[in-house]
């Protein structure tokens, strides 16, 4: 008799950047000037792959479409990659190297310098090419880093069109507060009008809605996700500690506590948060379900240190 089979298979489609992370775990806040004692080591970061890595944890069918350099650090990455159970479509640049970003974290907190390199070289033929050889893919889910830059913005926008006429739902994570605020929410929000899924953190629906969200006000995070669901079909805020926030098109919204876990080292936790989430909804979870998923891969992140996945699982 025929094993009975289980929710549909869905592959996911994720666009956007590959970077090495050089992660400082300080042991005290950073002194300007001086010798601050750290934990250093180099891990594979970027938002989109950092995604893509935890949907492959998660055991979905995952493509990533970036650009690397042609260096140790780009072949490094999509090994890990790889081995996490991404399809890598990654173009290899000889004139720019794979980017980098340091990430300094301190109690649970993480500040980021980025230099972006390869990255800012990706094109619109990079996703066709991807899309073309990616019949069964059903989702696309877009770095909003790669929108808020100017030499991979054509790259983003073109993302989102041709997975609308190849018949993929979409998403966006807004990515970054204070590029948002520099490009200009208005900017933002009309490159993304119309995506299925939108989703940002606090810091990032604030910037997108013109006004402070209070962490202590949770009717605040209400407000800003209906705001920005006549930009998106559906909008998720995640609010770290204080869970997360989905607003449908009828206008309902849900509300998912966060899990209570020592927090260890934040980065990656959204990107991670995203993948339970896309993992969940894209075979037809309701938001309850999608956000108890997300939370889960969120509270697993913050409890590890750097922006991938512990260990593969078996």
């Amino acid at each position: 008799m025929p094993e009975p089979e289980g929710p549909p298979r869905r592959r996911i489609v994720v666009v956007g950047d590959v970077v090495t992370d050089v992660l400082a775990v300080l042991a005290a806040p950073l002194a300007t000037g001086s010798d601050t004692r750290a934990d250093v080591r180099q891990t594979g970061g970027g938002q989109a792959a950092n995604t893509a890595a935890w949907l492959g944890w998660e055991g979905g069918d995952v493509t990533l479409v970036a650009a690397i350099g042609a260096d140790e650090a780009g072949q490094a990455r999509v090994d890990e990659l790889a081995a996490a159970g991404v399809r890598c479509a990654v173009r290899r640049c000889p004139d720019a190297p794979t980017g980098t970003v340091i990430v300094l974290v301190h109690d649970g907190e993480r500040s980021m310098i980025t230099d972006r390199g390869a990255n800012l070289k990706l094109e619109p033929a990079d996703v066709d090419a991807a899309l073309a050889a990616a019949p069964d893919a059903t989702h696309l889910h877009l770095s909003g880093y790669t929108l808020l830059d100017r030499a991979s913005r054509a790259a983003g926008r073109h993302a989102l069109a041709a997975a609308r006429r190849h018949g993929l739902t979409t998403s966006v994570d807004a990515a970054s507060a204070e590029p948002l605020r520099q490009v200009g929410a208005a900017a933002f929000l009309q490159w993304v009008r119309g995506v299925d899924l939108l989703l940002a953190n606090a810091d990032e629906a604030a910037a997108l809605t013109g006004t402070a969200l209070l962490p202590d006000r949770p009717s605040s995070a209400v407000a800003r996700a209906r705001a920005l669901r006549g930009i998106a079909r559906h909008v998720v805020l995640k609010r770290a500690g204080e869970g997360a926030v989905w607003a449908e098109p009828t206008g309902v919204v849900t509300e998912q506590p966060a899990q209570r876990v020592p927090v260890v080292d934040a980065t990656g936790a959204g990107d991670a948060f995203a993948a339970g989430l896309l993992a969940a909804w894209v075979t037809g979870a309701e938001p309850a379900e999608a956000l108890r998923r997300a939370g889960e891969l969120g509270a697993i992140a913050v409890s590890t240190v750097g922006a991938r996945p512990p260990l593969p699982r078996t």
